[in-house]
């Protein structure tokens, strides 16, 4: 054996002993950590519900300057958000963002880095649709929609963040994938392959990030009691109404199904997520995780990404980008 590939071997057993030791965050001790976010500016997408709307009141409440944005608006949950602002005095502004649209991604950005007096300190990227049913069922109307909101939104509030936080030789971005990011249930349309792409890009945005003293964490959340199959269920609805007997009659017990998700039967806690994220926050810049599972229940995706890392490591470990990919995963 070459001392190369030794060092290559030992290198990526160290880097699943590392990446081992972060999976264990989502433990109920640590989720009940406080963290001090005092002077933090932190902007979220999709805060009309679910984890964003708890993130953003959690961080607001341990003093952080948050940024909950929200597309469609005026309505009534971004009045809601802002009244719970002003009873408790938590220093949170609704904006306007649809992760969509360029030109309101430009315009929450820049009027957030405004208020704030400079680059943001954390982007949570949450904002996401998902659409059930099969692949074959899925059309391009639906595809493009779940990769454009999923994926390419995402990559649309990177970009607008990272001059200001490159900048400022700082700064913390999320990306809320989900464990479908690593492992596949069937029927489930396109959610899988969009939350795949999220890993790879949020990774490889994690190893491009290390010279600019930005970190990248994407947490893998289980299923949780939230909201998103509301609109969850009028997305898969409306596309097998619109869907040809072509494509349909291949499922029919499935398609039978799209549309009536009732939400129920989860129980573990949605507060799970925004402790998560505040205690990755408390680490120490350099020390904090490139994933996260983060679940009430099973979390299969462990042995992914274990076996991520030690490839990683072990195939770039000892080249030219063996800092960057060292970096990452703590080795």
């Amino acid at each position: 054996m070459s001392d190369l590939t030794r060092r290559s071997l030992l290198a990526g057993a160290a880097a699943i002993g590392a990446l081992a030791s972060t999976t264990r965050l989502a433990a109920k001790d640590v989720l009940d950590a406080v963290p001090d976010l005092a002077g933090k500016a932190i902007l979220i997408t999709g805060t009309s519900s679910g984890f964003g709307r708890l993130a953003s009141e959690h961080f607001a409440r341990f003093g952080a300057t948050v940024f909950a944005t929200m597309r469609n608006t005026p309505r009534p949950e971004a009045e809601e958000l802002r009244q719970l602002a002003r009873d408790e005095k938590l220093d949170i502004h609704v904006l306007q963002l649809d992760v969509l649209l360029d030109d309101e991604v430009a315009q929450a950005v820049a009027e957030a880095e405004r208020i704030a007096g400079r680059g943001l300190d954390v982007l949570v990227n949450n904002a996401g649709v998902g659409i059930t049913g099969p692949v074959e069922v899925q059309d391009m109307e639906a595809t493009k929609l779940a990769f454009d909101t999923n994926v390419l939104g995402y990559h649309r509030l990177a970009r607008a963040v990272l001059p200001g936080m490159r900048a400022r030789q700082q700064g913390h971005i999320f990306a809320v994938a989900s464990q479908l990011g690593r492992v596949i249930v069937p029927y489930a349309g396109h959610y899988s392959a969009t939350k795949f792409a999220v890993e790879a890009m949020f990774e490889q945005l994690a190893y491009e990030l290390v010279p600019h003293n930005i970190g990248v964490t994407v947490i893998e959340p289980g299923g949780y009691p939230t909201k998103v199959w509301v609109n969850r269920n009028r997305y898969s609805r409306e596309l097998k109404e619109r869907s040809s007997p072509l494509h349909l009659d291949g499922y029919p017990q499935v398609v039978a199904r799209m549309g009536t998700e009732d939400g129920s039967g989860r129980s573990a806690d949605p507060m799970d997520v925004p402790r998560a994220m505040a205690k990755v926050l408390g680490m120490a810049p350099g020390t904090r995780p490139v994933r996260l599972p983060v679940s009430g229940g099973a979390i299969p995706q462990v042995a992914i990404n274990e076996v991520c890392a030690k490839t990683q490591v072990g195939w770039l470990g000892e080249s030219g980008y063996g800092p960057l990919i060292k970096a990452v995963h703590h080795v």
